[in-house]
């Protein structure tokens, strides 16, 4: 499904007079999602979950062509501060569309983003409900944050104690950006120990998604880390990480790896 989106956000959705009250604006947000939605494609997405969703069956390279230009015109009448509000608002919501937006609105503003900001984000984590916003929050807003201020990387470390899976599944995606760059080596370790015991698959999805990344960009690092915790960690986190190392490699990797019970979240 393909919508027109129009060449200035300010004419065409009706925000000329910015700023406005951050809920006016975070409405009118939603309304838009409303007009533009596809319920074919909301079925289609509801295949992609165990639970039930709500979403509005927006495609997501037409989400993000919407947010760059609610960017441009929010941001560049009202600053920073008041999208990081309206993107707050919209995270609060239970439409899948409305967090991925809220996400989408800030992620080209990463470096304009200190601790404070990282509060807030953190607090995202508390609303999550589908790994679908999960990943979006954690890989375009946390992880690229980390990277930035590599101060904030405990932060991170300490959501793999959490009782609550998102937080356990965002201390190893947020790494990801990093691992990316061959940064947080202490770090990745120290979260792949306190999740290899962990129960809920999509925790050891997030560990295994981790340590994918880090064998494929930084495999001098990757490679030793998977041979010291091979006989620990449960096959699917192995099966993951060695995807893409050559095959003598995985055989050597996996070959000691025990075969473990998984229980499904």
């Amino acid at each position: 499904m393909r919508r027109a989106v129009a060449s200035s956000a300010g004419q065409d959705y009706g925000l000329n007079y910015m700023p406005k009250p951050v809920a006016y604006i975070a409405n009118h947000l939603r309304q838009v999602l409303v007009n533009g939605a596809s319920a074919p494609h909301t079925a289609e997405v509801q295949r992609f979950f165990k639970d039930e969703i709500s979403s509005r069956g927006w495609y997501t390279d037409e989400l993000r062509k919407l947010a760059r230009r609610f960017t441009k015109v929010i941001k560049g009448d009202a600053g920073v501060e008041y999208l990081v509000a309206v993107a707050d608002s919209l995270f609060h919501g239970k439409v899948l569309e409305e967090k991925i937006l809220a996400v989408q609105l800030l992620e080209t503003s990463v470096r304009e983003l200190g601790p404070k900001h990282f509060d807030v984000f953190e607090g995202w984590l508390e609303r999550v409900s589908t790994w679908a916003d999960h990943d979006a929050l954690v890989s375009y807003l946390i992880g690229p944050m980390l990277v930035a201020d590599r101060k904030l990387a405990p932060r991170a470390l300490r959501w793999a104690q959490s009782s609550d899976r998102w937080h356990r599944r965002a201390a190893a995606v947020a790494f990801i950006r990093g691992v990316r760059e061959k940064q947080f080596e202490n770090e990745i370790r120290q979260v792949a120990n306190a999740l290899l015991e962990d129960e809920d698959d999509m925790v050891r999805k997030g560990l295994g998604w981790l340590l994918r990344e880090a064998a494929k960009y930084h495999p001098e690092f990757a490679v030793p880390l998977l041979m010291k915790i091979r006989d620990r960690a449960p096959r699917l986190v192995l099966r993951a990480a060695c995807e893409t190392l050559p095959p003598k490699t995985k055989t050597e990797i996996m070959g000691k790896a025990p075969r473990r019970r998984v229980v499904r979240g």
